[in-house]
């Protein structure tokens, strides 16, 4: 089944390039020029991705991508700015965001296509996955959920993946360029100051106190290290 691509660009040329790219290798493509219809349409029927341009009549693409990651719906549905914007610290705001891939403008067409199958295949969803609980926490790979006390906690799909990674190789220490490795793969725009962004707001959601981990531990010199409290034998 063709999966589906919304794509946020005012430029009538270079949304009409995009589809064309995108749908020959197979895609479905949803257009749009303006912001407007994009969160209703989404809800009824959410894509696999999607590529926004930042700057468009009547919207900011940056408040949209904020916008869908507040979604519980569409939360984990990954997003790639296609955009002119291209300094470093518009960079840094779309990570911020929550972006998982950022592309500027003027792009190759095969480099656009390439990566965003990386990114489709970056969050691909595990046939099978035991769900992983401790305490009161629940990981579940198969739904991409996260529960805290019961509660289902919106994450994009980055930062599941990244707490996914680190709660199933409790002890193990990595580093920042370990976990680029293994959670962002060949995403070009990150940086491995990147994993302490997530790592901050992956604290937000699990920890009482994101000051003081308990489970998501800073090791000074070396990475990050997920420890997973022993429950008492009876």
């Amino acid at each position: 089944m063709s999966q589906t691509i919304f794509v946020l660009e005012d430029d009538a040329d270079i949304s009409r390039l995009v589809q064309y790219h995108l749908e020959s290798v197979g895609y479905t493509v949803r257009a749009y020029s303006t912001i407007g219809q994009i969160v209703p349409d989404a809800d009824r029927q959410p894509p696999a991705l999607f590529l926004l341009d930042i700057m468009v009549p009547g919207g900011d693409g940056l408040d949209l991508c904020r916008r869908l990651r507040q979604n519980p719906t569409l939360s984990v549905i990954p997003i790639i700015f296609l955009t002119a914007r291209a300094a470093e610290n518009d960079r840094v705001q779309g990570l911020e965001m929550g972006a998982d891939d950022y592309i500027t403008k003027p792009f190759a067409t095969r480099e656009l296509v390439a990566r965003v199958k990386a990114v489709l295949r970056r969050f691909e969803r595990p046939t099978s996955s035991p769900v992983l609980k401790f305490e009161n926490i629940e990981i579940d790979a198969g739904a991409m959920q996260l529960r805290v006390s019961g509660e289902l906690v919106t994450t994009t799909a980055t930062e599941f993946r990244l707490l996914d990674y680190l709660a199933r190789h409790p002890g193990r220490v990595f580093s920042r360029d370990h976990l680029l490795d293994a959670v962002w793969g060949d995403a070009r725009f990150v940086t491995p100051r990147s994993v302490d962004v997530y790592v901050r707001r992956i604290r937000e959601k699990i920890e009482a106190d994101a000051e003081n981990p308990r489970y998501l531990k800073t090791m000074r010199g070396a990475g990050y290290r997920f420890e997973i409290p022993k429950t008492p034998q009876a």
